[in-house]
This record gives structure tokens, C-alpha cells and sequence, in this order.
């Protein structure tokens, strides 16, 4: 494997694991569960934010199904940004949120190849469907549906496209969105279907092609952040600024708008 596709599959292995901006300038550190799809994004907001307070925050990325399951089971989290708002609704119904939390974006997808893959960049899939059957097709990378909302995007775009029976035995699962796209950047398959913010990352974008999936191909990805009982001070000033000005430049940046927003 080539150093610079060895570099950008570990940047994206990083999603799975915690992360922590800057040095321990504050005893309130506290840890903040987020959607994989936010690796990118929230660690340059993470970073404005610390440069601005002098605050730092640990993020973990994950898949939000499984951060769910984690939160209900009381796991030390301050703060939850899912890429699936059900996620946040059920937890604040079960007592486990300050509140019912805010949107804080709107997701997309992408069908994403990597460079000299034999797949086009067409967002209809009707490339895809063609590629399965001449053969240019042999593994493709998505989210696993069951609990990442991006793989459950990601089936009901194929369904919508027709091709879900033909490519269910060439698919491969990522265990969240970020890992589906190491997958599918990793040459040993012909693409996948991603977050449409891992596409825009300069360190994918370098390496990759991609093409917007119709939104009317799946449901909203609607994404809502929430302050979780016990959320001390910084967890506070970090939701906060997640809905300021630099904050949602940022978000917007890697293609996240909330309704009403342009890019």
C-alpha cells in the first residue's frame, strides 16, 4: 500500500478512538460522544473552541446506535452528537438529557471510488448498476445499517436505486461511516457510500472521486446534539458554541447546513 493511502486510512482509522484537542489546560475535560461522520468537522470545531477558551474537550467517534446503547448503560459521556435525532428523542424521553437538544445539521451521502477505480462518479447509481452486472464490481463499502443512520441511508438509496438484492453479497461493513470509508478507500474494494463531510476532508478529497446522492434517494439525515445529565461547565460552553457563528462556518465547510442555511 502507498504511504500517502496508508496515511489518509489512518487518519480515518481515528474515528474509533477518543480525541483530545491541544494539552490539558482545564480540569473540566470533559468526553464527547460523536457521530463518526463529524470526524473531520468537529475536530477543527473542537480546536476553534479550545483556541477561543481555553477549554479542551475528548471526542469519540463512533457509530450513533452504539453510542446510544453506551449512554443508556450510564457510560460517562457529557454530551452527544448523533447523526440519527431519534437516537437523541429516545434518550431524552427515557429522563437521560438536560432537554430535548438542538439540530445541529443535515446530513448527505455520496457514492465515493477510489482514484483509477472503475466506477463512476455518478450519483444516480445507474453506473453502479451497470457495474455490477459487465463485472466492474466486486466489493463495495457501507455502514453497517443496523445501528450507523449513514448505513441505513446508504441500503435505502441502493433500494431506491433497485440494487440492494444484486449488491448484498459484494457489500462490505464498516462499523461506522468513517470506517466504511476506509473501506472503500482501500483497494480492496471499488468505492462505497459515505458522509458526504469524509468526502469533502482534503485528506479523502486528494485520493478519491465522489458524486451527491439524490436526497429524495433516502430519508433526512437529521442530526441533534444534546447536553447529557450531569454535563459540567465546558460541555456547556462547547454545545453553546456549536451553534454560533464560527462554528456553523465550519459545519458548513464540510457540507452540513440546517434547513434554511446555504453552503
Amino acid at each position: 500500500m502507498k504511504t500517502g493511502t496508508t496515511a489518509l486510512l489512518l487518519a480515518l482509522l481515528t474515528a474509533a478512538l477518543p480525541f483530545a484537542t491541544g494539552s490539558a489546560r482545564a480540569a473540566d475535560r470533559p468526553t464527547i460522544a460523536a457521530a463518526s461522520d463529524l470526524q473531520f468537522a468537529l475536530t477543527e470545531a473542537a480546536a476553534a473552541f479550545a483556541q477561543k477558551t481555553g477549554r479542551d474537550v475528548n471526542l469519540s467517534f463512533g457509530s450513533s446506535g452504539n453510542f446510544f446503547r453506551q449512554i443508556r448503560q450510564r457510560a460517562p459521556f457529557e454530551m452527544f452528537l448523533s447523526a440519527d435525532e431519534d437516537f437523541v428523542q429516545r434518550l431524552a424521553a427515557a429522563g437521560l438529557t438536560e432537554d430535548a437538544g438542538a439540530l445541529y445539521a443535515v446530513g448527505r451521502i455520496v457514492l465515493i471510488a477510489p482514484v483509477g477505480s472503475p466506477l463512476a462518479g455518478d450519483g444516480s447509481l445507474r453506473d453502479l448498476a451497470v457495474a455490477l452486472e459487465d463485472g466492474r464490481l466486486k466489493k463495495f463499502a457501507i455502514a453497517n445499517p443496523e445501528h450507523a443512520p449513514y448505513g441505513r441511508a446508504a441500503e435505502e438509496a441502493l433500494r431506491y436505486a433497485g440494487l440492494w438484492e444484486t449488491i448484498a453479497d459484494k457489500l462490505v461493513y464498516g462499523e461506522n461511516v468513517s470506517q466504511a470509508a476506509q473501506f472503500a478507500l482501500s483497494g480492496n474494494t471499488e468505492g462505497g457510500i459515505v458522509a458526504w463531510s469524509l468526502a469533502l476532508a482534503p485528506e479523502v478529497a486528494a485520493r478519491s472521486t465522489y458524486a451527491l446522492i439524490p436526497e429524495m434517494a433516502h430519508a433526512p439525515l437529521r442530526q441533534r446534539m444534546v447536553l447529557l445529565n450531569g454535563a459540567g461547565e465546558t460541555a456547556r460552553g462547547f454545545y453553546a458554541f456549536m451553534q454560533e457563528e464560527e462554528a456553523r462556518a465550519i459545519m458548513r465547510r464540510y457540507g452540513f447546513v440546517l434547513p434554511g442555511e446555504t453552503m
